[in-house]
Order: structure tokens, then sequence, then C-alpha cells
């Protein structure tokens, strides 16, 4: 059974740093793309970033180039979101997700397993 396992969220005041993480299980992830989305009450599910199984290319939402970083552990299936700076604007549930795709991986529908969501609040 796949699981896929996100860590990290809080309460973090606007300009203040957070470190998401997400573990995942139950099958081998060998070539999938990992990824985190967010949704804001009452929004669509928003790409936030994406990185390929090699790490060699990172993928970003404009909202968010300069203050997150992408990174995975390849060998433990886990992959991180070092976010800084952090706005109100960006509080939402963020999800962590995999998908054995190798292009459009600002879409969600590509990808294939998704966890349950980590919480993020920015206060003003």
């Amino acid at each position: 059974q796949v699981q896929l396992v996100e860590s990290g969220g809080g309460l973090v005041q606007a300009g203040g740093s957070l470190r998401l993480s997400c573990a995942a299980s139950g099958r081998s992830f060998s070539g999938a793309a990992m990824a985190w989305f967010r949704q804001a009450p009452g929004e669509e599910r928003e790409f936030v970033a994406a990185i390929t199984w090699t790490a060699r290319n990172t993928y970003y939402a404009d909202s968010v180039k300069g203050r997150f970083t992408i990174s995975r552990d390849s060998a433990k299936n886990t992959v991180f979101l070092q976010m800084n700076s952090l706005k109100p604007e960006d509080t939402a549930a963020y999800y962590c997700a995999v998908g054995f795709i190798s292009s459009s991986y600002y879409y969600d529908w590509k990808y294939h397993f998704w966890g349950q969501g980590t919480q993020v609040t920015v206060s003003s």
C-alpha cells in the first residue's frame, strides 16, 4: 500500500521559515518525479514546486521562486520543501505528490499518488 506522509507544517509569522518533508513508501518510486501542491480555503489546488528523479531539474511556481527550494533524497523516497520569507498568502494545506512523468509537472492530474496534506499558516 502506497503511503505519502507529510510533516513540518505549522504556524509561523510572516518572514519566517518552515521545512516540509514527505516520505513515500509501499512500492518502488524509481524514476518518479515528486512535487508539492497547495490549496487554500475556497481556492483550487495549485502547483508549488517539482523535482525530477535525478534532482537535475526543478520547477517552481512564479509566486514562490526565490523563496522556496525543493530537494529530495531518492534513496529514502523523501522530498523536502524549504520555505523562506513566508507571506500570509502562502497559507494553505500543502500536499506531496509522486508521478511517473517526464514533463508537464505543473498539472496535478498527472500525478499518481498523493499525501493527506500538512497545514501551513502564516500570520501577518
